[in-house]
This record gives C-alpha cells, sequence and structure tokens, in this order.
C-alpha cells in the first residue's frame, strides 16, 4: 500500500505564508546590493536657517515647508542673530517672451522664462554656498481669443516651475559640497564686517509693459 500525505488547509497556508517572506527578505538582499534605498529625510548639518525670502509668499512658504520636510530637525528663525545660516534671494525674476508669430503679427507662442540667484553664508559671514543662479523655461502655445483662460495656465505653469526651483535649491543645501563647507567654516575665524561688505540684495528688476491683450506675468517669487 501506498501511504499518501495530506497536509490540512492551515499547513499549506503557514507553508505559502513561508515562501513569500522568504521571498520578500531575498528581494530586499538584492536592492541592498544594488544600492537601492528609500528616499527619506536627510538632515542637514545646521539647525536654524535665516531667510530674506517673505514667508507670506506663496514661494516662501512652500520652501519653508519643503525644507523642514527633507530635514525635520531644522527650523527657520526670524532673528537673523539666532540662525546658524542664512539663505539670502540676491534676484527672483519672471519674464514672458515672445517666441512665435502668426501671419497677423499675433502672438502664437509664449516662453517662460524663471531665473533665481540665492547665496547661503554662515552666522560668521563665511560663504557656504556662493551666489548661484537657477533658471527654468517653458514654451506655451498661446490663443489670444481665450485670454483669461490662457493667463491662468501662465500663472499655473509659473507655480510648477516655481515647485521645481524648490526642490532643486533643497538638493542644494543637502548637498555634499555644502555640508563639507559648514563644517570647515566652524573652524575658521569670524569675518571681520568692517573687511567684507555685506551682501545686498540688488533692487527687483521692473517688467517691460507688455502690449495689450498679452497675457501679464502673476505675482512673482517675493
Amino acid at each position: 500500500m501506498h501511504s499518501t500525505l495530506l497536509m490540512s488547509p492551515h499547513s499549506v497556508l503557514s507553508a505559502r505564508r513561508r515562501l513569500r517572506g522568504l521571498a520578500s527578505l531575498a528581494l530586499c538582499m538584492l536592492l541592498a546590493a544594488c544600492g537601492f534605498h528609500l528616499k527619506g529625510a536627510a538632515q542637514l548639518p545646521f539647525t536654524t536657517v535665516y531667510t530674506n525670502i517673505s514667508e507670506n509668499s506663496e514661494f516662501g512658504s512652500n520652501l519653508r515647508r519643503a525644507i523642514v520636510a527633507s530635514s525635520p530637525g531644522t527650523r527657520f528663525v526670524e532673528d537673523v542673530a539666532q540662525a546658524q545660516v542664512r539663505l539670502t534671494q540676491l534676484s527672483n525674476i519672471e519674464t514672458l517672451r515672445e517666441l512665435s508669430l502668426d501671419a497677423q503679427g499675433r502672438v502664437e507662442e509664449y516662453e517662460l522664462n524663471l531665473e533665481f540667484v540665492f547665496q547661503i553664508t554662515d552666522a560668521q559671514g563665511h560663504v557656504i554656498l556662493p551666489p548661484t543662479t537657477l533658471r527654468s523655461t517653458r514654451e506655451l502655445p498661446y490663443d489670444d481669443s481665450v485670454v483669461q483662460a490662457k493667463q491662468g495656465e501662465i500663472n499655473t505653469v509659473f507655480k510648477r516651475m516655481q515647485q521645481l526651483l524648490i526642490d532643486r535649491i533643497v538638493r542644494h543645501l543637502a548637498s555634499p559640497d555644502v555640508r563639507e563647507a559648514f563644517v570647515q567654516a566652524q573652524n575658521l575665524p569670524p569675518i571681520d564686517a568692517t573687511d567684507t561688505p555685506a551682501t545686498t540684495p540688488p533692487a527687483a528688476i521692473p517688467q517691460p509693459p507688455t502690449p495689450w491683450g498679452s497675457p501679464r506675468v502673476g505675482p512673482g517669487l517675493y
């Protein structure tokens, strides 16, 4: 007689769970061997930041949230004397440029440009990140028969460009170069303010007037 080994439903379920567990473990080990890791918070080397970008602006509030979300131990202070680093906005410009015209001379396509210049210094005046320019450009079809809708679309695209800009700023703050420069600056003597003129953000560059019916640039990042 041949005996048949029968497994209970509970045993079958337990065996399947063990197999799934082993498969998951093997997958994790494979990903670890490939250098894969989940994106998480990366604590910045400094814990207090001062910036001249207004917190009341959409750009300023979003930038603060993004930095704190990326580095939970970091906070913004209103008193510059309490900050370990200063994130200084040097200029912030949004512009529109006519990219193409139709046979009647009407705009068919606009080019949206965003330029942001900033620097990072520590409390002693040492430059952690020299003046850095970030630029973003988008092309957008335009129809002057639906000016209001196109104006809304232009403002939406500018907001998306601002968010991408914020992501780039956060990456600069978390870069190894900034981390190393901040750590090394801790061993340097303070910079004498009388010897080194303070950096003063230039005045905002006024936007050139646009012809009637052309889309206007929405509120800037200031």
